[in-house]
């Protein structure tokens, strides 16, 4: 017999109670661990079995039908870029440009542009030797350098698509692609800013943290002899598919630039592009590209998993009847859903560590609980949802480790930096959802 709306809440809630617990205790893998919760949920709010078993089969089908796709073109032009020494040979150019006086802001563009396709680890690992020259050099703290840079990355790595974790959210939410990435992108400014650029170069005055004794020259960019592509290139394919995508926002009337506006294709051809560019123009035969190609899709099976167990996760919250009875209840009070969504993502985010299982744990919750509330688009919910996600980086999160190993940090050391950067982007972040989020 199906439970009333005060029970099936708390099913819900004691769902994600038994979630957490068998992800931070019993180490069970997030996907197992939502299946599990998934079944359970559905069980315990009187659904028929068979009903649970659909259910779950089309929130993981709906949730992957689109992302999979989005995601895996995404790690391949990454892979591509870094395999050519395309990020460092941007980030070389751009220091030139800017000066060894602004070089902080040299590595903090090139992170950002290097930050927009490539997942974070990624582009840490390619532009941590300039971070390092840069502090030998000029005699600074790491900090001055290191944290703009490692600011930027892990900020667009939370807030923008094709990065899986944003895109699934906005997936969840049903928002639009291309105004996710562009409101993403531009709301990304002021918490990198804030966090990344003026918190980071404050704290290095303070904080001295010398280059770290695993620090070595960089290695040649590129792996067969062959120079990295021109910087005007890189910077192309970089950008590339966001043009295209608000190509087909500015200009929908058009048919060809629908179709090559649709995430879709807009990935494709710049993963074509970055085939040409960064693999043959330099000497790839096919089978290279093609191990490329693999190597950068093995990282995104766990990914794709766990996107697909959240979806299952939703659904289930969603043929219970669960969310229409939070949402119907959400909609009566003053609680602004933007900070439901923030707090829940950012409650998970502290629990267990990784942003991308936070945040797309967090819209599968989320989402039927707030969509269709009058006043709040989308594109808004997934934004306060991502800040919620990036907030709080401690002992449980890889990026945290990254960052003290990379920094020759210590563990408190890290927490007053990292740590504090990513709490100052997660607030900046929101502080401005809740301005303009009735706007966008």
């Amino acid at each position: 017999m199906p439970a009333n709306g005060p029970t099936l809440l708390l099913l819900t809630f004691s769902a994600i109670g038994l979630l957490l617990f068998l992800i931070l205790y019993v180490r069970l893998h997030a996907f197992l661990g939502l299946m599990i919760c998934s079944m359970a949920l559905g069980l315990a709010c009187g659904m028929a079995p068979e009903k649970v078993l659909k259910s779950m089969q089309a929130g993981f089908g709906e949730a992957l039908g689109f992302i999979a796709v989005v995601v895996g073109l995404g790690a391949m032009i990454g892979r591509y870029l870094e395999y050519s020494g395309g990020g460092q040979a941007l980030a070389d150019w751009l220091l030139e440009k800017f000066g060894k006086e602004r070089a902080a802001w040299a590595v903090l563009v090139a992170a950002y542009l290097v930050g927009l396709p490539i997942f974070f680890e990624v582009g840490f690992i390619i532009l941590i030797p300039l971070v390092w020259n840069l502090a030998r050099e000029s005699k600074r703290s790491l900090l001055f350098y290191g944290l703009p840079m490692a600011g930027a990355l892990t900020v667009l790595h939370s807030m923008v698509p094709p990065h899986p974790a944003p895109a699934a959210a906005a997936q969840l939410f049903g928002a639009d692609l291309g105004k996710t990435i562009l409101y993403g992108a531009l709301v990304s400014v002021p918490m990198i800013l804030a966090g990344g650029m003026f918190y980071g170069t404050w704290i290095a005055r303070r904080i001295n943290v010398p280059v770290p004794a695993m620090a070595v020259r960089p290695v040649e960019a590129s792996k067969n002899g062959v120079p990295p592509p021109a910087v005007p290139m890189v910077i192309l394919i970089l950008l590339m598919p966001v043009m295209l995508i608000f190509t087909a926002t500015i200009w929908p009337q058009f048919v060809l630039f629908r179709f090559l506006g649709h995430p879709f294709s807009a990935l494709m051809v710049t993963t074509l592009a970055a085939m040409i560019v960064f693999g043959v123009s330099r000497g790839l035969n096919r089978d290279q590209l093609t191990k490329l190609a693999t190597e950068s899709l093995a990282p995104v099976g766990t990914l794709l998993m766990i996107m697909g167990s959240g979806g299952a996760f939703k659904q289930i919250i969603v043929d219970s009847g669960a969310g229409t009875y939070a949402g119907k209840l959400l909609a009566s009070t003053n609680v602004s859903p933007l900070l439901v969504a923030y707090i829940v993502a950012g409650a998970m985010r502290a629990a267990q560590g990784s942003a991308t299982v936070a945040i797309i744990t967090a819209a599968g919750i989320v989402a039927p609980l707030v969509k269709g509330i009058p006043g709040y688009s989308p594109e808004s919910l997934v934004l306060a949802l991502c800040c919620g996600g990036t907030l709080l980086s401690h002992v449980n999160d890889a990026g945290f480790w990254i960052t003290n190993e990379y920094f020759g940090m210590t563990v408190p050391q890290t927490l007053r930096t990292w740590t504090t950067m990513k709490i100052i982007t997660s607030l900046v972040g929101i502080a401005i959802i809740l301005l303009v989020g009735r706007y966008i």
